[in-house]
């Protein structure tokens, strides 16, 4: 599935390409409060796209992944991009940053559909319904 060149990914999709390919880069763009106490991916990098104290847009989110992507950023026939795959809790932030590196020229763009905590439960908690820790994928927390 994709939404204007964001390819979406269950969480066990992401979670084999990240094995299958060494070149594959998931960040998770929670906040910094999210990412430490919530928990997140093993060997995911954190990027903020919306951060406290003011809950603006990181106007450096793009930045940031590029310099991330080192060499990855230069695609060619031969050596297709590096996959970006971006996380968030349920996978709507995920998709709104996905968006944003696709209109500035980042290339092979994934976000995981179910983010680290998946939706609300009918008693409106998160966990038990979907996402990468609810699948049983390697995480961590501070």
């Amino acid at each position: 599935m994709s939404d204007q060149g964001i390819k979406s990914l269950t969480p066990q999709q992401a979670w084999q390409m990240l094995q299958d390919d060494p070149r594959a880069l998931l960040v998770d763009i929670r906040s910094t409060m999210e990412y430490l106490f919530v928990g997140h991916p093993s060997g995911a990098v954190h990027v903020a796209w919306i951060d406290e104290p003011d809950w603006t847009v990181n106007e450096h989110f793009e930045t940031e992944i590029r310099k991330l992507l080192l060499g990855g950023a230069v695609c060619t026939q031969e050596s297709p991009c590096a996959p970006v795959i971006l996380i968030c809790r349920s996978g709507k932030r995920s998709l709104e940053a996905g968006k944003v590196l696709v209109d500035s020229g980042v290339q092979n763009v994934f976000h995981i559909d179910e983010g680290f905590e998946g939706d609300l439960d009918e008693h409106h908690h998160r966990g038990s319904i979907g996402g990468w820790r609810f699948r049983g994928l390697p995480w961590e927390q501070c």
